[in-house]
């Protein structure tokens, strides 16, 4: 009699063995030393290094009430937000009104129920950075850095710092929630492609406005000028919005500009009682 008990033993230990080196490239990949011929290969890429602010492109006329610099962008500090809705979450149409996402029913109740709290509730007023999209929508500079099969952004607001791995890692299928998510990106000629997808629920689409952990977030970011960047920005959520919502940026590089520090506990008047209670110390 033939023993078939081993050959299904064998045939499930190797399937399982299978699925589990899925598992591993997709969530665990390990990182290879870069070769001579990859740093060589840097070369060919759009040069994006330096640090960028949110601003207009050369030539083009100032707002009302906004002197730019030479290159058109607000003096630093000072810098216009994204361009639309909320500022801070890089909402809007590139050059026209601003348009924000738009919900779902239920998630528009929530987005009122949100909006409803007082200004010491929110997140990012206790210190917590606005983590994806809208951290790449605040009025700070940020620098981006080249390397083989990463492109890292170092974000002066919040001190923080984001990774596009462009090295032929998978999206994670069941990833970690994290404030900027997990980001993996490819070169499409000479525009960078970042698909961002598993988001802290602790974060918001935009100002007010919660997310489902179904978001997954596409960005091209494309010089148009040797300074200028564009970088256009697609969310999908199928559980929080009704469509996609798309928007656009421009970004100016200032070659003789460094990353400052942001402390944002320091001179922080914030705080919470022992009630759970938020609060704002005015004696300081």
């Amino acid at each position: 009699m033939t023993d078939r008990s081993f050959g299904y033993t064998s045939l499930l230990a190797a399937g399982l063995a299978a699925c589990a080196t899925v598992l591993v490239s997709a969530q665990d990949w390990k990182t290879k030393s870069p070769t001579a011929a990859e740093w060589a290969a840097m070369a060919k890429l759009p040069d994006f290094t330096g640090v960028w602010e949110a601003g207009r492109p050369p030539g083009q006329a100032a707002a009302a009430g906004q002197a730019g610099n030479a290159q058109g962008a607000a003096p630093r500090g000072q810098g216009a937000p994204a361009q639309g809705a909320a500022g801070r979450a890089g909402g809007g149409r590139a050059g026209g009104a601003p348009a924000g996402p738009q919900l779902t029913p239920a998630y528009a109740a929530k987005r009122q129920e949100l909006a409803s709290r007082g200004a010491e509730d929110n997140e990012t007023a206790n210190c917590l950075p606005p983590g994806m999209p809208g951290i790449m929508g605040q009025p700070y500079p940020m620098e981006f850095l080249l390397t083989p099969g990463k492109v890292t952004i170092v974000i002066e607001a919040y001190t923080q710092v984001r990774h596009i791995y462009t090295d032929g890692r998978p999206l994670p299928s069941d990833p970690d929630p994290k404030f900027f998510g997990t980001s993996v990106g490819k070169w499409e000629g000479d525009t960078l492609v970042a698909e961002t997808v598993g988001f802290s629920p602790l974060t918001q689409l935009a100002a007010n406005t919660p997310h489902s952990d179904k978001m997954r977030i596409t960005e091209r970011f494309r010089l148009t000028a040797p300074d200028v960047m564009t970088v256009d920005t697609t969310v999908n959520d199928p559980e929080a919005l009704t469509a996609p919502w798309t928007s656009s940026r421009t970004l100016i590089r200032h070659r003789d500009w460094t990353i400052s520090e942001y402390i944002c506990e320091e001179n922080n008047r914030n705080y919470v009682d022992a009630a759970g209670k938020a609060g704002v110390k005015l004696d300081k």
